[in-house]
């Protein structure tokens, strides 16, 4: 009788611990089905250089701030997402991309010649890499270069561009008549650089040159002829074409409803104009 009711006992006990496996199992699956919103995510990690201004830089209150991250922060809360800005070492993004750390990179990221390495969101802005030099400077054109010392930001759109064979589009021909070609981390570093003379010159995107030019009037002139046209999109790990088309969707919203216009407007003095937006 006894082992009987020692039978039922444990019967009953193994019956009531399975259904609070499956109520647990359950409610873990639903869980993870809200937390999971549109793109497939619900937070929004945007990785970024916190020295590369106007597009991500920290302001004078110390925060984050800049034009990337401020479009990202209204994709994300459009989204339902949660917003974090992570400030990151630039030559760290691919590792922190591919394990998850950072959902994309967002950062006056030049798209061209980067495809086959990501998956991008639609272009939505137009940019060029340009030559600055200081408004002393003799030279005015890019053939004026010879013999100088250019300086870039290390893994850049313009060393891209300057390491590139001039029959594939780049200017390698060009680089090769410059005295030297080195890069430094950020392009605040840069800008430091050729005040000082250490450097001649520093090639960069346009925006950052205006931004230079504008933060430091009569210090700085960019020659007329830009080195390459290109655009910026949002940089996403290869094959998460679900987030990317999300952040494409949502970003033409913003154009539609004039949200672009007044963040191109706020960022105006930094070198941002509202006439390369691509993105309708």
């Amino acid at each position: 009788m006894k082992k009987a009711r020692f039978a039922v006992i444990v019967a009953a006990a193994t019956v009531a611990l399975a259904l609070v496996l499956s109520g647990c199992a359950g409610s873990g699956t639903n869980s993870s089905d809200k937390a999971a919103g549109s793109g497939g995510i619900s937070k929004l990690t945007v990785g970024f250089d916190s020295s590369y201004p106007p597009y991500g830089f920290v302001g004078d209150d110390g925060s984050y701030t800049g034009f990337d991250l401020d479009l990202a922060k209204e994709v994300a809360k459009r989204n339902g997402w949660e917003f974090e800005a992570s400030a990151i070492d630039w030559d760290a993004k691919d590792a922190l991309l591919q394990s998850g750390s950072i959902n994309c990179v967002w950062n006056g990221f030049t798209m061209e010649g980067r495809e086959k390495s990501y998956t991008f969101s639609d272009p939505y802005m137009l940019n060029e890499q340009v030559v600055v030099v200081k408004s002393a400077s003799n030279r005015t054109t890019l053939e004026q270069l010879a013999g100088a010392s250019v300086m870039t930001q290390v893994d850049s759109a313009a060393l891209d561009v300057l390491e590139t064979p001039t029959a594939e589009g780049g200017q390698a021909d060009l680089a090769a008549t410059f005295g030297s070609l080195s890069t430094i981390g950020d392009y605040n570093g840069a800008f430091l650089q050729l005040e000082s003379g250490v450097v001649d010159a520093v090639a960069c995107d346009l925006s950052i040159a205006q931004y230079q030019m504008s933060k430091n009037p009569g210090k700085y002139v960019q020659i007329e002829t830009p080195l390459s046209s290109e655009r910026y999109a949002v940089g996403f790990a290869k094959g998460n074409t679900e987030l990317a088309q999300a952040v494409s969707a949502t970003l033409k919203e913003m154009e539609a409803d004039g949200t672009v216009k007044a963040l191109c407007e706020k960022y105006a003095t930094y070198g941002i104009s509202y006439d390369n937006w691509l993105l309708k």
